[in-house]
């Protein structure tokens, strides 16, 4: 599939936006850090005022559920007994691999059936994931979620490439993006922060460090999980 712009136009967009990511990625993972160690030394002297949450705590759903830099965009009906938050970072083969074996099974067992609410949010490991969510999230609201499936389920032939952001244009042209419209989205400085602002508020308030990271009505699991993990925890809460 052709491109409006040359390979070499293509690679040059590549060098700039990957490296401005990167030095953005690379002043979170300062702060991050920074921030990490003085809460550690604050825990020490018991004057935390931001707990560290371990692998299955638990975190109040209103604090869960309280209003992100980005639009949550569910899956599900609104008044679902279970609401599921994933944590995922596009190029993620963990993610990958549960958007393909085990999300198809949770969806028609709970989602469509109204049993469960599910949200995913942005949570980059490095630039190309971002630049995978801005995209994603310029395809308009409506196509968002089926446009990071698309990317998760083409996602080894894309974040291979020496240039992935050309196989990232030929994909984004099957969903009606234009050159113009991709090249101006990965351009956008203000959606870009506001993709870091969601992973930031991951990391500091419900303790986000790794990829998939699942909230099960406030339950954290992190981890790829099958269709039977998920049917342990999900079957007692629609029960209670």
């Amino acid at each position: 599939m052709k491109l409006h712009r040359s390979g070499i136009s293509n690679m040059r967009l590549a060098d700039t936006f990957l490296s401005d990511l990167k030095s953005h990625h690379r002043f979170l993972e300062i702060c991050t850090a920074l921030s990490l160690t003085i809460v550690g030394f604050l825990l020490v002297v018991n004057e935390a005022s931001v707990p560290l949450l371990a692998e299955e705590a638990i975190v109040p759903v209103s604090e869960l559920m309280a209003e992100e830099a980005l639009p949550d965009l569910p899956i599900g009906a609104a008044n679902a007994p279970v609401t599921i938050v994933e944590y995922a970072s596009m190029t993620c083969p963990h993610c990958a691999a549960f958007a393909a074996t085990t999300f198809p099974g949770l969806k028609s067992k709970y989602i469509e059936p109204g049993k469960v609410r599910f949200i995913l949010r942005e949570f980059p490991l490095d630039p190309l994931a971002a630049a995978g969510f801005m995209l994603a999230r310029c395809s308009g609201d409506d196509k968002r979620n089926a446009v990071v499936d698309l990317l998760f389920a083409q996602q080894k032939y894309w974040i291979v490439q020496d240039n992935p952001l050309a196989p990232l244009a030929a994909l984004l042209k099957q969903t009606g993006m234009g050159q113009a419209k991709f090249e101006a989205c990965l351009k956008d400085n203000d959606l870009r922060d506001k993709v870091y602002k969601v992973h930031e508020r991951a990391v500091e308030k419900f303790g986000v460090n790794s990829t998939p990271t699942f909230f099960i009505n406030g339950k954290k699991v992190n981890g790829e999980m099958t269709l039977d993990a998920f049917t342990k925890l999900i079957d007692p809460l629609l029960k209670s």
